[in-house]
């Protein structure tokens, strides 16, 4: 960190102050999509904690690193948002009959997260007590895990489990104890999905026999590509499909529905996944991204906020 800029930064030098920050807010904004699993909320927080940091800039001492010192101010605005308690969108209505779902989700706030953001995101964690990668550490399952934690636990998990913060550090970030940060861990990754095996590559072409069979309207293509366990989620709406039997069942409901009306699906990735964006002739139909394990599709997540459609490239 350039000493002469940090001066002309805590002189009230926007420029400067830019300058310093700048470099970290892909990672910031990443770190907030995580504790939150809204895009849309965490873009909001990135935006809280800049200022937050403007104004306090005056008072950083330097006896943390500024990211670090950045870092605990985006975790404690949003554990400070998640006290303040949160509504999810409102749930959609379907358009046709649906099967019984298998369950009904609790996360109904959760939104993918575009690719091209991750640029700029350190690909490898900085610290030695980090167990998950970068990318590993976006993917939808871990995200839906984090969600479903206390927030204190999600935080701690992030801070020393991907991040690779020391407890020390964690505990000065959260201004807590090092043993509510032992305990909070252990509990966390009670929960969390373990650290998977990093050489796990996709199997080429399932994302676009996906799509051929998809957009066809042949539910028995899909379900083929679909592992025994697969599952269906399509959030902000709580209902979710587990097995290939109830997620065929829902698959050929949407299908007769959507029968002739042009339905595309256009390449792009999301949360480290296969995803496309998916468009009728008349407007954006949503998102769906997948989740490959092995040769095979484990989940299916059709987000139906229209308004992130653009935020995907092709």
């Amino acid at each position: 960190m350039d000493r002469a800029t940090l001066d002309r930064a805590r002189g009230g030098d926007g420029d400067a102050f830019r300058t310093l920050t700048a470099p970290h807010e892909p990672e910031l904004l990443l770190h907030c999509y995580r504790m939150l699993g809204s895009l849309t909320d965490a873009e909001d927080l990135l935006q809280e904690t800049m200022l937050a940091a403007w104004r306090g800039l005056p008072g950083f001492e330097g006896r943390a690193s500024l990211r670090t010192w950045l870092y605990r101010i985006a975790t404690n605005r949003c554990l400070n948002a998640l006290r303040a308690g949160r509504r999810g969108p409102p749930e959609p209505t379907p358009p046709f009959a649906t099967p019984a779902p298998s369950r009904l989700g609790e996360v109904t706030w959760l939104q993918p997260y575009a690719e091209n953001l991750l640029e700029g995101v350190p690909e490898r964690s900085p610290g030695p007590d980090a167990r998950y990668e970068t990318r590993e550490a976006v993917e939808l399952a871990f995200i839906v895990a984090l969600q479903r934690m206390p927030p204190r636990q999600a935080a701690v998990l992030i801070l020393r489990d991907v991040l690779g913060y020391p407890a020390p550090e964690v505990a000065a970030m959260l201004g807590t104890t090092e043993a509510a940060v032992k305990g909070a861990l252990q509990r966390a990754r009670a929960t969390a999905p373990g650290p998977r095996d990093s050489s796990r590559t996709e199997a080429s072409g399932v994302a676009r026999r996906f799509a051929e069979a998809f957009t066809a309207g042949d539910v028995d293509g899909v379900v083929a590509l679909l592992t025994d366990e697969a599952w269906l989620s399509m959030p902000p709406a709580r209902h979710e499909y587990h097995g290939r039997d109830s997620v065929a069942a829902f698959l050929r409901a949407s299908t007769a529905h959507a029968d002739g009306r042009g339905l595309a699906l256009t390449p792009t990735r999301a949360n480290g996944q296969p995803a496309f964006t998916a468009s009728f002739p008349e407007g954006p139909a949503g998102i769906i991204v997948l989740t490959l394990a092995g040769d095979r599709i484990q989940a299916i997540a059709r987000f139906h906020d229209v308004r992130l459609a653009g935020r995907f490239p092709s």
